[in-house]
């Protein structure tokens, strides 16, 4: 299965979670919104640090998502590299597992 199809069975899924549970859903996108305003950060380097987190975590929907995003965003996979070099830094072997993954994310939702 490509990252888009799974990118679109996991937007399947929450929908399907968000008329279950709408109240919680509403809640968790709001929090979102107070992240993704311009601050001391801009909204692409937070989804930087998303997706280092995603990798750390081992999530990959989340994985999918702030890829998605930095797409959006204009990253390049130059700066998607960067990043994912200081996720296997930091987390040694998944760490570069999940960066791999993180990686041909980008080259599929960027082509």
């Amino acid at each position: 299965m490509s990252w888009k199809a799974k990118l679109n069975d996991t937007k399947t899924q929450l929908k399907s979670l968000n008329g279950q549970i709408p109240d919680t859903s509403a809640a968790f996108g709001a929090l979102g919104k107070t992240v993704k305003k311009d601050a001391a950060l801009t909204f692409k380097e937070k989804e930087y640090v998303a997706l280092g987190i995603a990798v750390a975590t081992r999530c990959e929907p989340c994985i999918l998502f702030h890829v998605e995003a930095l797409v959006r965003l204009g990253a390049t996979r130059d700066e998607i590299g960067e990043v994912l070099a200081t996720c296997v830094q930091m987390g040694g072997g998944p760490g570069l597992m999940y960066a791999g993954k993180a990686l041909e994310v980008y080259d599929e939702l960027a082509a």
